[in-house]
């Protein structure tokens, strides 16, 4: 007690000697001997002559008061004009449009999107991209399309991804909130999701409904196949305890629609979030407001669903340092505000310590496809030095990585972060207002140089009813795929996106745009939507402004040099036309006078098929329409490959069955193109079915330009497909066919520059796959079969062939459930 009376008198004799004020007058003079001599030494150096050198005088010349005097007046007046229009005065003050711009780019209401004149609505880090990215108007938004230039810095953007950390504003995507019990919910998903929850196995399907991880499929109009495909969707359930089915009691186990539904029960009600693309939004929502009004027509049970469009974000972080730059940023709230703040900021510096000994967000420590909910504190607030704690708010502090990031207990799972960010039909606390918080850094700062400002007045903002200093979010963690890094999804409240994209950019994240996800993505081997779903609207209309654009751009080139038009999009009624001519169908062929030249018609549709996705709607496929023995084989229930693998050991003296005939309907599938020795594929290229001979050809070396090499005449390059008066592109067959390949397929996305293996992803026709894999297999011992199937690939500005390794994804993949519908 003694100890602690004799701190505080010595404390209080220091207080009293410490100065509050500095007069700079009396400091000059009590030191002005010394500044004197100092002068005279400089001065001697320099030869008295203070002018500045001539190599030195660049910034010098070129500044002048004069700019940043205007420049001054300038922002006094547009900050005179804002307060005049927000105080409201007798008289109207008609605003410049620049001066409103300003205002609205610079705010951060609560929620929606800021629209242009036209009704495109601008992101939250509209202005920040603006700058730094070519811009472009997609799905009704201001998108970002890539880096300034010609688009060519895929190598940077890959070793990026290897070594640092990239980071992608998508709020583009939007939310569907969907409210019910948990019976009627599961039913509506089951009859337009593919794959649907109840294919999944029970533990998979008990970690989606507790809130543990999410779920990734293709939402349809109507129940799958039969109906047209919209779009991937990302489904999620709100966190809750998985309730005690009534089967479950007797004995019996429930899975899926087999679940009896509790029209009053209240544990059963349960909230989903189904996050859709804009491209795709509108159609999407369409067809979950019509399936939630046809259960509730049918059971009786209301089943609400609601849009979220403006009110929650999303941010995509990718790169191998993912989780180093969420363990600097993302800190959770533990501490009640009531507490001293002296005891907050110790405890903050310690945690701080703790938090560079381990990382909690390692691919290790959490699950793939894990949603983890977080209450962090203001990323502005977290000092750049852990252990400065000068700018530590006293409303928060960390808490220790150590403790397990999995959603396992139900108390946990009923917590307030996850109550707060899945109330978002609420209104949700936006952050403060960034010059209150600059103050207060500037009153801490002269209270740690012991200077007193009793002037000094809180600065005047916005009248905001609440603001907060702590954000509830969700961390998702994306499906690992090989040996690419997983990226994270961080979803959060839109007011809050500015917050946490400057602090993810100044941590040393580096922003890409929709080109360079896409890059990516195929790096990866996964697909991108909508580049890479024929089958869905969202690409008809995006290829067709593609087409649009490119079309207007030869215009502006001179007749000498502008270049032959290609289809855009393919023509994939084309494969009609190769299958028709194995099955030796009765498809008639209408003859062109004027050219020579036949063209096989098949009622000029864009795409008439299905593309299967899942190992389900393979085998599904294969077993109602197609009659033939097709080598397919995606995954069993036994073992992946098991029939596959059964196959290529398997010592057959007699030649495989012969195929007859098969449905007329298309099924694609998607297939990882690797060139046997040299080639680059660019997208829309076409993949044709090479013959035995072409392949002996090509892997004996043959060189483009050699005598006998696989190309077509250069005549026959432009000649392939043929525009129709209706605006359809048809295959043109010559009368010659010697030169001539069918297609089987089409490139979807092209090879990266810079990928350590190139690899081009491409939809083609599973029956044609299966007939060229068993013309492979036919005469080859049993030991020399692999999997990959040899096709040929030519770009549709080229004549030659060249020859490449196709993959079907689906027969790599570990489950039944497939990773086709996981797309960046």
């Amino acid at each position: 007690m003694a100890t602690t009376t004799k701190r505080k008198k010595n404390d209080g004799a220091l207080s009293s000697l410490a100065p509050r004020q500095i007069s700079v007058e009396k400091f000059t003079e009590a030191r002005a001997s010394e500044l004197e001599s100092l002068h005279s030494v400089i001065s001697n150096r320099l030869n008295k002559d203070f002018r500045s050198k001539r190599n030195k005088r660049r910034r010098t010349n070129a500044f002048t008061n004069q700019p940043g005097k205007r420049r001054n007046a300038k922002r006094q007046r547009s900050e005179s004009l804002i307060a005049q229009s927000s105080g409201g005065g007798d008289h109207e003050t008609k605003i410049p449009r620049r001066v409103k711009r300003r205002m609205e780019l610079k705010g951060n209401p609560e929620s929606g999107f800021y629209t242009s004149g036209d009704g495109t609505k601008r992101l939250r880090t509209h202005v920040w991209h603006a700058k730094r990215f070519s811009m472009t108007k997609l799905w009704g938004f201001h998108i970002p399309l890539g880096l300034h230039g010609r688009g060519k810095g895929s190598r940077d953007v890959l070793k990026k991804s290897r070594q640092g950390v990239l980071v992608h504003d998508a709020s583009y995507h939007i939310a569907v909130q969907l409210e019910g019990p948990e019976g009627s919910l599961l039913s509506v998903l089951n009859k337009l999701l593919e794959p649907s929850p109840s294919s999944h196995s029970k533990e998979a399907l008990d970690s989606i409904l507790t809130g543990r991880s999410y779920g990734n499929a293709m939402i349809y109009h109507v129940e799958p196949p039969v109906s047209q495909v919209i779009a991937p969707v990302t489904y999620m359930w709100r966190p809750s305890q998985l309730p005690k089915r009534r089967d479950e009691e007797k004995g019996g186990d429930c899975v899926g629609n087999d679940c009896p539904v509790s029209n009053g029960d209240h544990v059963d009600f349960r909230k989903l979030w189904v996050w859709i693309h804009a491209s795709s939004f509108s159609e999407g929502y369409a067809s979950l407001k019509l399936a939630c009004q046809k259960q509730m027509n049918e059971t009786g049970v209301l089943v609400d669903c609601s849009s979220l469009e403006g009110q929650l974000a999303k941010l995509e972080i990718f790169g191998s340092k993912a989780s180093h730059l969420l363990q600097k940023t993302l800190y959770p709230v533990t501490v009640s505000s009531s507490e001293d703040s002296s005891v907050l900021r110790k405890c903050s510096m310690e945690k701080a310590q703790v938090n560079n000994v381990s990382d909690p967000y390692k691919e290790e420590n959490v699950s793939s496809c894990a949603v983890l909910p977080r209450f962090v504190m203001d990323p502005r607030l977290i000092p750049n030095n852990p252990l400065d704690d000068s700018t530590v708010s006293v409303e928060t502090t960390t808490a220790e990585p150590t403790e397990s990031l999995e959603l396992t207990t139900n108390t946990e799972a009923e917590s307030f972060p996850e109550k707060c960010l899945w109330d978002a039909n609420s209104e949700l606390t936006p952050p403060e207002d960034e010059n209150i918080l600059c103050w207060e850094k500037h009153q801490s700062r002269l209270e740690s140089f012991c200077i007193d400002d009793p002037d000094a007045e809180v600065p005047k903002i916005s009248s905001r009813a609440r603001s907060s200093r702590s954000c509830p979010l969700l961390l998702l963690k994306h499906r690992k795929h090989g040996n690419a890094p997983t990226g994270w999804s961080v979803i959060l409240p839109l007011s809050w996106i500015k917050v946490f994209w400057n602090a993810f950019v100044s941590k040393g994240a580096q922003a890409i745009g929709q080109r360079e996800k896409r890059w990516l993505s195929c790096d990866a081997g996964l697909p991108f939507f909508p580049s890479d779903f024929p089958d869905c609207k969202a690409y008809s209309s995006l290829t067709m402004s593609e087409a649009a654009e490119l079309e207007e751009k030869a215009q502006r080139c001179p007749p000498a040099v502008r270049p032959f038009r290609i289809p855009i999009p393919p023509p994939w009624n084309s494969i009609h036309v190769t299958r028709s001519v194995g099955e030796s169908s009765n498809q008639k062929l209408t003859s062109d006078g004027t050219t020579g030249v036949e063209i096989i018609s098949d009622g000029g549709s864009l795409f008439d098929g299905i593309v299967a996705r899942t190992s389900d709607s393979l085998n599904a496929f294969l077993q109602t329409y197609a009659k033939d023995n097709l080598l397919l084989s995606p995954h069993s229930n036994s073992k992946p490959n098991a029939n596959l693998m059964k196959t290529l050991q398997e010592d057959e003296t007699k030649a495989i069955a012969q195929i007859h005939q098969s449905s007329d309907k298309l099924c694609l599938v998607r297939v990882l193109l690797h060139a046997f020795k040299e080639g680059s594929f660019e997208d829309g290229a076409v993949v044709c079915s090479p013959s035995l001979a072409d392949i002996s050809l090509l892997k004996s070396g043959c060189s483009e330009g050699e005598k006998g090499c696989v190309t077509i005449p250069q005549s026959s390059v432009s000649s392939y497909f043929q525009e129709q008066p209706s605006g359809t592109w048809e295959l043109n067959v010559p009368k010659d066919t010697q030169s001539h390949r069918w297609p089987i397929g089409f490139v979807t996305t092209g090879f990266v520059r810079g990928s350590k293996k190139p690899m081009a992803e491409a939809l083609c026709d599973a029956v044609l796959l299966g007939r060229l894999r068993e013309e492979q297999w036919r005469e080859k011992d049993v030991k020399r079969r692999k999997k990959e199937i040899y096709v040929l690939v030519r770009n549709l500005r080229s004549c030659s062939y060249r020859l490449a390794l196709a993959t079907i994804v689906l027969e790599q993949q570990e489950d039944s459930t497939g990773d086709d519908v996981h797309c960046l």
